[in-house]
């Protein structure tokens, strides 16, 4: 019951999410699966590690294809040789059996996340209605 419930709040959630809300939230849901990949490494617990190894990827994955590179420009090309690169490292750390990739994956994508979450604070609704340029917001887009 408990899991049906927690299931639908989530797709609630997720359907009335803004496009930002939802980078936001794959990038969060990367950081803790990297952290738990990080976790099962030092617990030596292979088959917790391989999971959320490839929930770490898989997301990155979904990041790299919600990138529109026609509006994107530079940033979006940027973007995903980043995330290009996240994945290897973290797949180097798995195989390696080695914390110091998977350390990396996740600081750079806490750093990510610190301007998504700046980004989302500027484009929530209450500032974008009051804003007197809603060109300042159309960056967004982009991505």
């Amino acid at each position: 019951m408990y899991d049906e419930l927690y299931k639908a709040y989530t797709d609630n959630n997720v359907l009335l999410a803004s496009p930002i809300q939802l980078v936001v939230a794959l990038y969060r849901g990367a950081i803790e699966a990297v952290e738990q990949a990080r976790q099962s490494l030092a617990s030596e617990d292979i088959a917790g590690r391989s999971r959320f190894v490839c929930k770490a990827v898989d997301i990155l994955g979904e990041l790299l294809g919600s990138l529109d590179h026609e509006k994107g420009g530079e940033v979006s090309r940027r973007l995903a040789s980043l995330y290009c690169y996240m994945q290897r490292r973290i797949l180097e750390g798995h195989t390696r059996q080695a914390d110091g990739p998977l350390a990396e994956v996740s600081s750079l994508l806490a750093t990510l996340l610190e301007g998504w979450d700046t980004v989302a604070a500027g484009t929530a609704p209450a500032s974008a209605a009051n804003s007197d340029h809603p060109e300042d917001h159309s960056f967004v887009e982009t991505f």
